[in-house]
């Protein structure tokens, strides 16, 4: 693994977290129905975890000698509560899974802090992705 394409995979992440950001914010924004304070404290509650997440992997893009993306990834359109928290889901599954392979990427690199620093943040959206399945379990379609 060589920094640049650590840096470049770090930034792909950057791009995740932000995107998260807004979305859970807009999310938080369009829940409707008897749900909605629920459902707006859980999307805003999120975010302080995901801007945790964006500023660590600013930091530590800049820390290789790169420059941290400021574009988000594209934000999945959503209209009713369920599908809002199908997008959440998937993109919580996603950094999952991102984190899980940029970890591996971390230590093959030699850097341990990032790596054990990428595992927390494995643990943090598999934390998010259990909490919105269980809502998403008996929700009505």
């Amino acid at each position: 693994m060589d920094k640049q394409t650590l840096i470049k995979n770090l930034n792909e992440d950057l791009a995740g977290e932000l995107s998260a950001i807004i979305q859970y914010i807009t999310y938080a924004a369009k829940v409707t129905g008897p749900y909605r304070p629920q459902l707006a404290e859980f999307f805003l509650t999120e975010v302080a975890d995901e801007q945790g997440h964006a500023q660590y992997l600013a930091n530590k893009i800049v820390a290789l000698g790169g420059e941290p993306t400021t574009t988000p990834r594209p934000v999945a359109p959503a209209e009713i509560n369920r599908e809002m928290l199908e997008a959440v889901l998937a993109a919580e599954t996603q950094a999952k899974a991102d984190y899980t392979q940029r970890a591996e990427e971390a230590t093959a690199f030699g850097d341990k802090g990032l790596a054990v620093q990428l595992e927390d943040m494995v643990r943090d959206e598999t934390h998010h992705s259990e909490e919105t399945a269980r809502m998403l379990q008996d929700w009505p379609m």
